[in-house]
């Protein structure tokens, strides 16, 4: 079978564990990356990671054109880079190249880039990208209807040096229609890669829905699951929570 072509966005700390996630699986090829700041192209993705075979060549910022994706041709992009990065795959989107983004947090511009790219081509934007997330998402989604009067509060924890309160959980109030500046409770301790729980309080009962990240290695997962779901898709704009409530819907199992 004819492996999937992929060019990466983002080669930090997460796109470095991405990028390996990629390499390690035979159904994909990943045949570019692009990184901030970098300027020699005589370097692999696959030698930096330990790899003795070549693959992932790095690009710089400064080495899109107008032909870049012409040139360097791939079946999907995805992008763990940063906000900034929408703006630098006008010329994929137009080509009609599906685009997978796990940005965490994009401002309204780069929301509405995003969505325009919507119009040409298959988008999937998650801003975590995890399936175990996804999945709490859903059935969060679903306890609330289950049992619309309990008292519900949100709670994550992250490492020490996370400032910010975490997107995700603010996602989450957002889908359970919660105030996240009263119900999101942030715990900053050691090195947590990610956890979050939501807890279901009823008079007699209470219901703890949570997910741990122990490795951002699940990022790699997710985006994984999302680019071979998004391949094929028609134009437009796709969230990984719908998927996900679409194979509960349809009693498709989620591996």
């Amino acid at each position: 079978m004819e492996k999937i072509r992929i060019g990466l966005f983002g080669f930090g700390k997460t796109g470095k564990i991405i990028a390996n996630e990629f390499l390690r699986n035979d159904s994909f090829l990943l045949e570019w990356v692009v990184r901030k700041g970098y300027e020699s192209h005589h370097k692999y993705a696959s030698r930096l990671l330990g790899y003795e075979f070549e693959a992932g060549d790095i690009y710089s910022m400064t080495d899109i054109t107008d032909t870049f994706f012409l040139e360097r041709k791939v079946d999907a992009i995805v992008d763990f880079s940063s906000a900034a990065g929408v703006y630098e795959y006008r010329t994929a989107a137009e080509l009609k190249i599906p685009i997978v983004s796990a940005i965490s947090k994009y401002g309204e511009a780069e929301l509405k880039q995003l969505r325009e790219y919507a119009k040409s081509t298959a988008v999937l934007y998650s801003p975590n990208i995890t399936l175990g997330i996804n999945v709490l998402l859903v059935a969060a989604q679903v306890l609330q209807k289950i049992a619309p009067h309990a008292d519900i509060e949100i709670v994550e924890e992250h490492f020490g040096e996370k400032k910010e309160v975490s997107g995700t959980a603010k996602k989450i109030a957002e889908a359970l229609n919660l105030d996240a500046a009263r119900h999101v409770h942030s715990i900053r301790v050691g090195g947590i890669v990610g956890n979050h729980q939501i807890v279901f309080g009823m008079p007699n009962q209470t219901i703890r829905l949570s997910h741990e990240s122990v490795s951002r290695a699940a990022f790699g997962q997710g985006a994984i699951f999302a680019v071979k779901h998004i391949i094929n898709q028609p134009i437009g704009m796709y969230h990984m929570e719908n998927i996900i409530a679409d194979m509960f819907r349809n009693h498709i199992p989620v591996y």
